[in-house]
């Protein structure tokens, strides 16, 4: 069942379009990823989906209802989150109360998402009463991610999750994002480690000026030769 659905978007920033035509779709359960060189279109994508972008042609539906426009705390309150590449914690906050930032929209006992975010990631409930901004670059990524869950969301977008990170602390990051699969939440993800990505993902999508290049399965992606030589490096 089709959770996310962008058809033939258009949009960008002032006068100017970056996103011209572009179409994808999340089902109920997947990673789906995008790829692409830098300029072409892929984090505004995510933008316009939540919100942060003005959309002036085309539509996106979120479970069935028309979400393009909306304003991300509307979108947020229908169970999508958006997590972006750079400053995504509160600095000067703890872990735990960066957490619970991330339940302010609610107004019942969320001590149920707290726990299962430390039981997904266990370093953060050491680290529960430190200021987010001590932490390493992978543990901000973490902490960001486990915020968006503490709205039990659908579905959560990522925006360059790995981009800065060292090799070992990007597979921690893949491992994360397979443990929140696992619980049954979507992910729409950008992402500059493109095997890794599509190694993962259910479903592939390769932009290039705006536009969708290629849509196929991760592991078709990967043995597609064009996709290979032009955007994974050989």
């Amino acid at each position: 069942m089709s959770l996310l659905e962008v058809e033939q978007i258009r949009g960008g920033y002032g006068d100017v379009d970056i996103l011209n035509g572009v179409d994808l779709h999340v089902d109920q359960g997947e990673i789906v990823v995008i790829i692409g060189p830098n300029g072409a279109g892929k984090s505004t994508v995510m933008k316009a989906i939540f919100g942060l972008v003005k959309v002036r042609e085309g539509g996106i539906r979120f479970q069935n209802s028309g979400i393009a426009n909306l304003r991300p705390d509307q979108i947020v309150r229908r169970g999508l989150c958006y997590v972006p590449q750079e400053k995504n914690v509160f600095p000067t906050l703890t872990v735990e109360e960066n957490l619970e930032m991330g339940a302010f929209i609610r107004n019942d006992d969320f001590s149920r998402e707290l726990e299962r975010v430390y039981e997904l990631f266990p370093a953060m409930y050491e680290k529960r009463r430190q200021p987010a901004g001590a932490l390493s670059g992978g543990q901000r990524q973490m902490v960001a991610m486990g915020r968006a869950l503490m709205l039990d969301p659908q579905l959560i977008l990522l925006d360059e999750p790995t981009a800065g990170l060292a090799p070992q602390i990007v597979e921690l990051i893949f491992e994360n994002i397979r443990k929140i699969n696992d619980i049954g939440v979507s992910l729409l993800m950008v992402e500059q480690n493109a095997k890794a990505a599509l190694r993962m993902s259910h479903r592939g999508y390769v932009l290039t000026t705006g536009r969708n290049r290629h849509t196929d399965t991760g592991e078709n992606l990967l043995n597609n030769r064009e996709v290979a030589e032009m955007f994974l490096g050989g």
